[in-house]
């Protein structure tokens, strides 16, 4: 079927925690859709191999109220909680599926849900570079913003959260789970950010950070990137992309903070479709995430499609989600 992109309304056909049998994609389950401000709604994807539910999320930005919300959109409908466990699907979700996060960076706005949720969260890791499991710890698990959660930093530690550092281009098993996941540092308007390649069963699904673009960052991280996921897009390996457009095309160089609009992010597809031999792209899904909520009267997201399919001349699929939609991409 090629890259078919099933929304799966009802959520996972599954009544436990299994394994997967064979590779059939990755479903995403979106907890937060958007970037900046619009607290409850921020940055987070929770991820797993389609068939086994056992997962991890890309960014944190919104953990309980995103499950929440996805639960109340039937995309946990899915998950039976066992018989005798005092929990509802939430924190069931929260607590035993989910089994590690994926932190790019430590801005708030990628990291709130999981502060917030830590104190009746589970045992689990947090992956990341190790400058921003650094900065994580040192700015909100210091015992001044938040106790201290994790096995480093200031004592009591708390040790819930084991810190796993990720070593840039070296696949790292994912604990628990059937996924790998490989670190690509990427540059965020002077600030470390993370792009994740997860791997299961032969299929990939690459997750970024927030990034600049490499013109205007003054570097080639993002070139180095594509460079490394060029062969599963060129074999058809990749099965979706997830990549933030904070701004529409309009908005100026000098004032991006490390973002990317749709203009640059067309111009970033162009690249890696170059790399992978051209052609490769043809029905990719793109997920678009990290819009920034508007306070004026209209929302930016269906300009910032508009703009998008303007200048898709790669075929791709561009999907602006909604908080709590289920997606199958293989």
């Amino acid at each position: 079927m090629g890259r078919l992109l099933a929304t799966v309304a009802v959520g996972l056909s599954l009544s436990a925690i299994a394994p997967a049998h064979a590779a059939d994609g990755f479903d995403l389950v979106v907890l937060g859709a958007l970037g900046g401000i619009q607290d409850g709604n921020l940055s987070a994807s929770m991820i797993h191999p389609h068939g086994d539910a056992r997962a991890v999320t890309c960014d944190a930005g919104s953990l309980v109220n995103g499950l929440k919300v996805a639960d109340e959109k039937g995309a946990l409908a899915g998950l039976a909680v066992p018989a005798g466990v005092d929990l509802g699907r939430v924190g069931f979700a929260l607590t035993t599926v989910i089994k590690g996060y994926l932190v790019s960076h430590a801005h708030l706005d990628h990291v709130a849900g999981l502060v917030i949720a830590s104190p009746d969260d589970s045992k689990k890791p947090i992956y990341a570079l190790p400058s921003v499991g650094a900065d994580l710890v040192e700015t909100y698990f210091n015992w001044r913003a938040w106790p201290n959660f994790t096995d480093r930093g200031k004592a009591p530690q708390l040790r819930k959260y084991a810190m796993q550092d990720l070593k840039p281009g070296v696949a790292t098993p994912l604990a628990d789970t059937a996924m790998t996941v490989t670190a690509h540092p990427l540059s965020h308007g002077g600030v470390e950010s993370t792009a994740f390649v997860i791997e299961s069963g032969g299929d990939s699904l690459v997750c970024l950070g927030d990034t600049g673009p490499d013109s205007v960052e003054k570097a080639t991280r993002l070139r180095d990137l594509w460079t490394a996921v060029a062969g599963p897009a060129r074999d058809r390996r990749l099965k979706a992309l997830v990549i933030e457009v904070s701004y529409t095309s309009d908005r100026p160089d000098n004032l991006l903070f490390g973002h990317l609009t749709p203009r640059y992010v067309l111009e970033q597809l162009r690249e890696l479709d170059r790399l992978a031999g051209g052609g490769a792209l043809k029905g990719l899904p793109v997920v678009i995430s990290h819009i920034k909520y508007a306070l004026g009267r209209e929302q930016p997201q269906a300009r910032v499609l508009q703009e998008l399919e303007a200048g898709n001349d790669l075929g791709v699929r561009f999907i602006v989600p909604e908080q709590g939609t289920r997606f199958h991409f293989r």
